[in-house]
């Protein structure tokens, strides 16, 4: 086999794939990159055990085909530090010796059986499909991710949860202390369905879909999920389990209203919860007549603080206490320049909502709520 390829588009693709790859793998082939060369398209796929990336460059001066690995150490830090050049690779079909020439020198290794590559499985027959924009489906899981958990017990709440029927497309995440709901109307599917994304593909798409335009298509079993861009195609093994009732743990009645600016109270609660005791990192609002009084304490260290931020509120004086760490990442994905809080009682979820939401988007936030002493 032999073919001719750009060094910095072959090392850009790598990298993207490469990002797939575990830095600790039981089988050791899924160290290496898989290279398929057919015709003019070397395609090429990256993988763990539980997720697999594909992509294709476009190769020139082709002399056969065929499937072998490559070490990803191997290929990617030599081409890390080749400026952009015509390569040549020769690969000998027998013994997989492989010879990379390049204008002022070249590398040579023993490429790995291709055939010992762990393949996917196909999806079963009616599975379901659905398609969507690469920017809807960046703003989705964008708005969510953050709010996943890392639970070893309860392992459907490691994921984004897509909840699809006619009316409109659900991403949801939950941790058990917050929960994200974010709605898109301008995406449907033919019937009611859902999956669970693990956090890992989630994090790769976030990663690939801002070059990417057009639509995604996402098919999926009860088992797995194949996602295509335009440029990158990512199979990924589903999180199994059904996902709580997440709209039963949504308060629907919330008497108080709050309407301040996001940015001015993200501030505020950053500066007070430098004071905050560090294990709870509690932060205490007292919501009165147009104002919120922010405060935090360590009584260890005998520190405290206290700030006054502006805000839009009628109602009877109330006060809530939250994990300060969680209110600030709450209000720093949501979109608007204003925020809504809509509270109960000290004891129930508060929520937090764009003042504005995007045309044909619905973002709704929660979050539970702390204890106050006093």
């Amino acid at each position: 086999m032999k073919f001719v390829v750009s060094s910095s588009s072959l090392s850009s693709h790598l990298q993207t794939v490469g990002r797939v790859i575990a830095s600790k793998n039981t089988i050791p082939v899924l160290d290496c990159f898989l290279f398929e060369l057919h015709e003019n398209t070397l395609k090429i796929t990256a993988a763990d055990s539980e997720t697999r990336m594909i992509t294709s460059v476009e190769v020139s001066e082709v002399v056969g085909e065929g499937i072998f690995a490559i070490p990803s150490k191997n290929i990617l830090d030599s081409l890390k530090e080749l400026p952009d050049q015509p390569i040549t690779f020769n690969i000998n079909d027998e013994s997989l010796e492989m010879f990379i020439n390049y204008e002022n020198g070249k590398y040579n290794f023993i490429a790995q059986n291709g055939d010992e590559y762990p393949q996917p499985k196909p999806l079963k027959e009616g599975a379901a499909k659905i398609e969507i924009s690469a920017e809807d489906l960046l703003s989705g899981i964008s708005r969510t991710l953050f709010a996943t958990a890392e639970d070893e017990l309860r392992p459907v709440m490691n994921g984004i949860y897509f909840d699809i029927n006619s009316t409109d497309l659900t991403f949801v995440a939950s941790d058990g202390h917050k929960l994200v709901r974010f709605k898109n109307f301008s995406v449907n599917g033919n019937e009611k369905t859902a999956f669970i994304l693990p956090k890992k593909p989630a994090n790769l798409l976030r990663t690939i879909l801002p070059k990417e335009s057009g639509k995604v298509t996402i098919g999926f079993d009860d088992n797995n999920a194949y996602i295509e861009t335009t440029h990158i195609v990512i199979i990924s093994r589903l999180i199994e389990g059904r996902y709580p009732n997440y709209n039963g743990v949504i308060p629907k009645e919330n008497p108080y209203k709050v309407t301040a600016d996001r940015l001015l109270l993200a501030n505020a609660l950053k500066r007070v919860s430098v004071f905050s005791n560090p294990t709870s990192s509690l932060i205490k609002l007292h919501v009165s007549a147009n104002s919120i009084f922010i405060s935090a304490q360590d009584i260890d260290f005998s520190t405290s603080a206290e700030e006054t931020v502006t805000c839009v509120y009628d109602g009877e004086p109330i006060s809530i206490g939250f994990k300060g760490s969680y209110l600030i990442e709450i209000l720093n994905n949501i979109p608007s320049a204003e925020v809504v809080l809509e509270l109960a009682d000290p004891s129930r979820a508060g929520l937090m909502l764009p003042a504005e939401n995007e045309p044909a988007e619905d973002l709704l936030m929660l979050l539970m709520p702390m204890m106050l002493n006093d």
